[in-house]
């Protein structure tokens, strides 16, 4: 089998699916279906909705954990920031 030159491109908005996709595993997150992500450049930006008491430091870290690790394993992609931006908190 020879080897084909060329290159892949994923596009910014199948990248904000998937980095919605990894936020919304996080126990207590909900992504927002029109906001939940934006990808620009090397930045990702993910905005949630975070269950009533939750301790919304330790959900934030662990969304940025998860979005960079998925990114990582699905796509290439080390981003160089994850911004999770807390739209509501859910009673």
């Amino acid at each position: 089998m020879s080897l084909v030159e060329g290159h892949s491109v994923i596009s910014p908005e199948v990248l904000a699916r998937y980095a919605a996709d990894a936020a919304a595993e996080v126990p207590g997150v909900h992504t927002k279906q029109r906001r939940g992500a934006r990808v620009a450049g090397n930045e990702v930006d993910v905005h949630i909705v975070v269950d009533y008491g939750a301790n919304i430091p330790d959900v934030a870290a662990e969304v940025q954990r998860r979005v960079t690790d998925y990114l990582a394993q699905m796509a290439d992609l080390r981003p160089s920031a994850v911004n999770v931006v807390v739209d509501d908190v859910m009673r």
